[in-house]
């Protein structure tokens, strides 16, 4: 008796990116609105319990949106993009272009455009690794250093976006040089568990404002 085949597995788990000073300042402003509110509730009368319930129901879901919630998501076969209202994915062959200005962009075949929200472009962090790659070429400036241990180090004088997106393209220069691998198709879905209860919440809170 033979026993049972197991299941291949991927070439590598998924790679995850995200903010950093999102995760902390979506945190800290969840501790605070509930501690506000929690404290109006408990001490309100009339309506104005139920006005602080509404504010958490509209506010709380749209500070995870934009701060706990953005994440990308890449592996040898795709890439998904978690933005606040939007998960995207999308197989390395309908990826066209990826680009770090002001803000970290995908470019679809399609002509589609995308934007990373859990890698921000800190313009203050890139301009203090160009100083730092500067320093770098002055320290050495005949090239003393092996190839490989020079873009080493190149990658980690660069920002955290740049260093990011040129991972990224990495992946994706991988996925076409692999065209055996089985690409998933492109897809978006809207966020509804963060839409539906930050729009009941704004409509009880309207209602209240309404009836005074």
């Amino acid at each position: 008796m033979t026993s049972p085949t197991p299941p291949t597995e991927p070439s590598f788990a998924d790679r995850t990116y995200r903010s950093g000073a999102g995760l902390v300042t979506g945190a800290l402003l969840i501790v605070l609105v509930g501690g506000v509110a929690g404290d109006t509730v408990v001490r309100g009368t009339g309506r104005t319990p139920w006005a602080a319930l509404a504010v958490l129901l509209f506010v709380i879901p749209l500070i995870v949106a934009f701060t706990l919630r953005p994440a990308v998501y890449a592996n040898a076969e795709r890439i998904r993009i978690r933005n606040p209202f939007r998960t995207i994915e999308l197989p390395w062959t309908e990826v066209a272009d990826l680009r770090a200005s002001y803000t970290s962009e995908l470019f679809a075949e399609g002509g589609a455009k995308y934007q990373l929200w859990a890698v921000p472009v800190s313009l203050r962090e890139r301009k203090k690794a160009a100083r730092k790659a500067s320093r770098a070429s002055q320290d050495d400036p005949f090239r003393r250093t092996s190839v490989h241990a020079d873009v080493r180090d190149a990658q980690a004088r660069m920002a955290a976006a740049d260093r990011t997106m040129s991972e990224l393209r990495e992946l994706s220069e991988g996925a076409v040089a692999a065209p055996e691998q089985e690409a998933t198709k492109p897809s978006v879905r809207w966020a509804y568990e963060v839409l539906a209860p930050s729009a009941v919440g704004a409509v009880l809170l309207v209602v209240l404002l309404a009836i005074g």
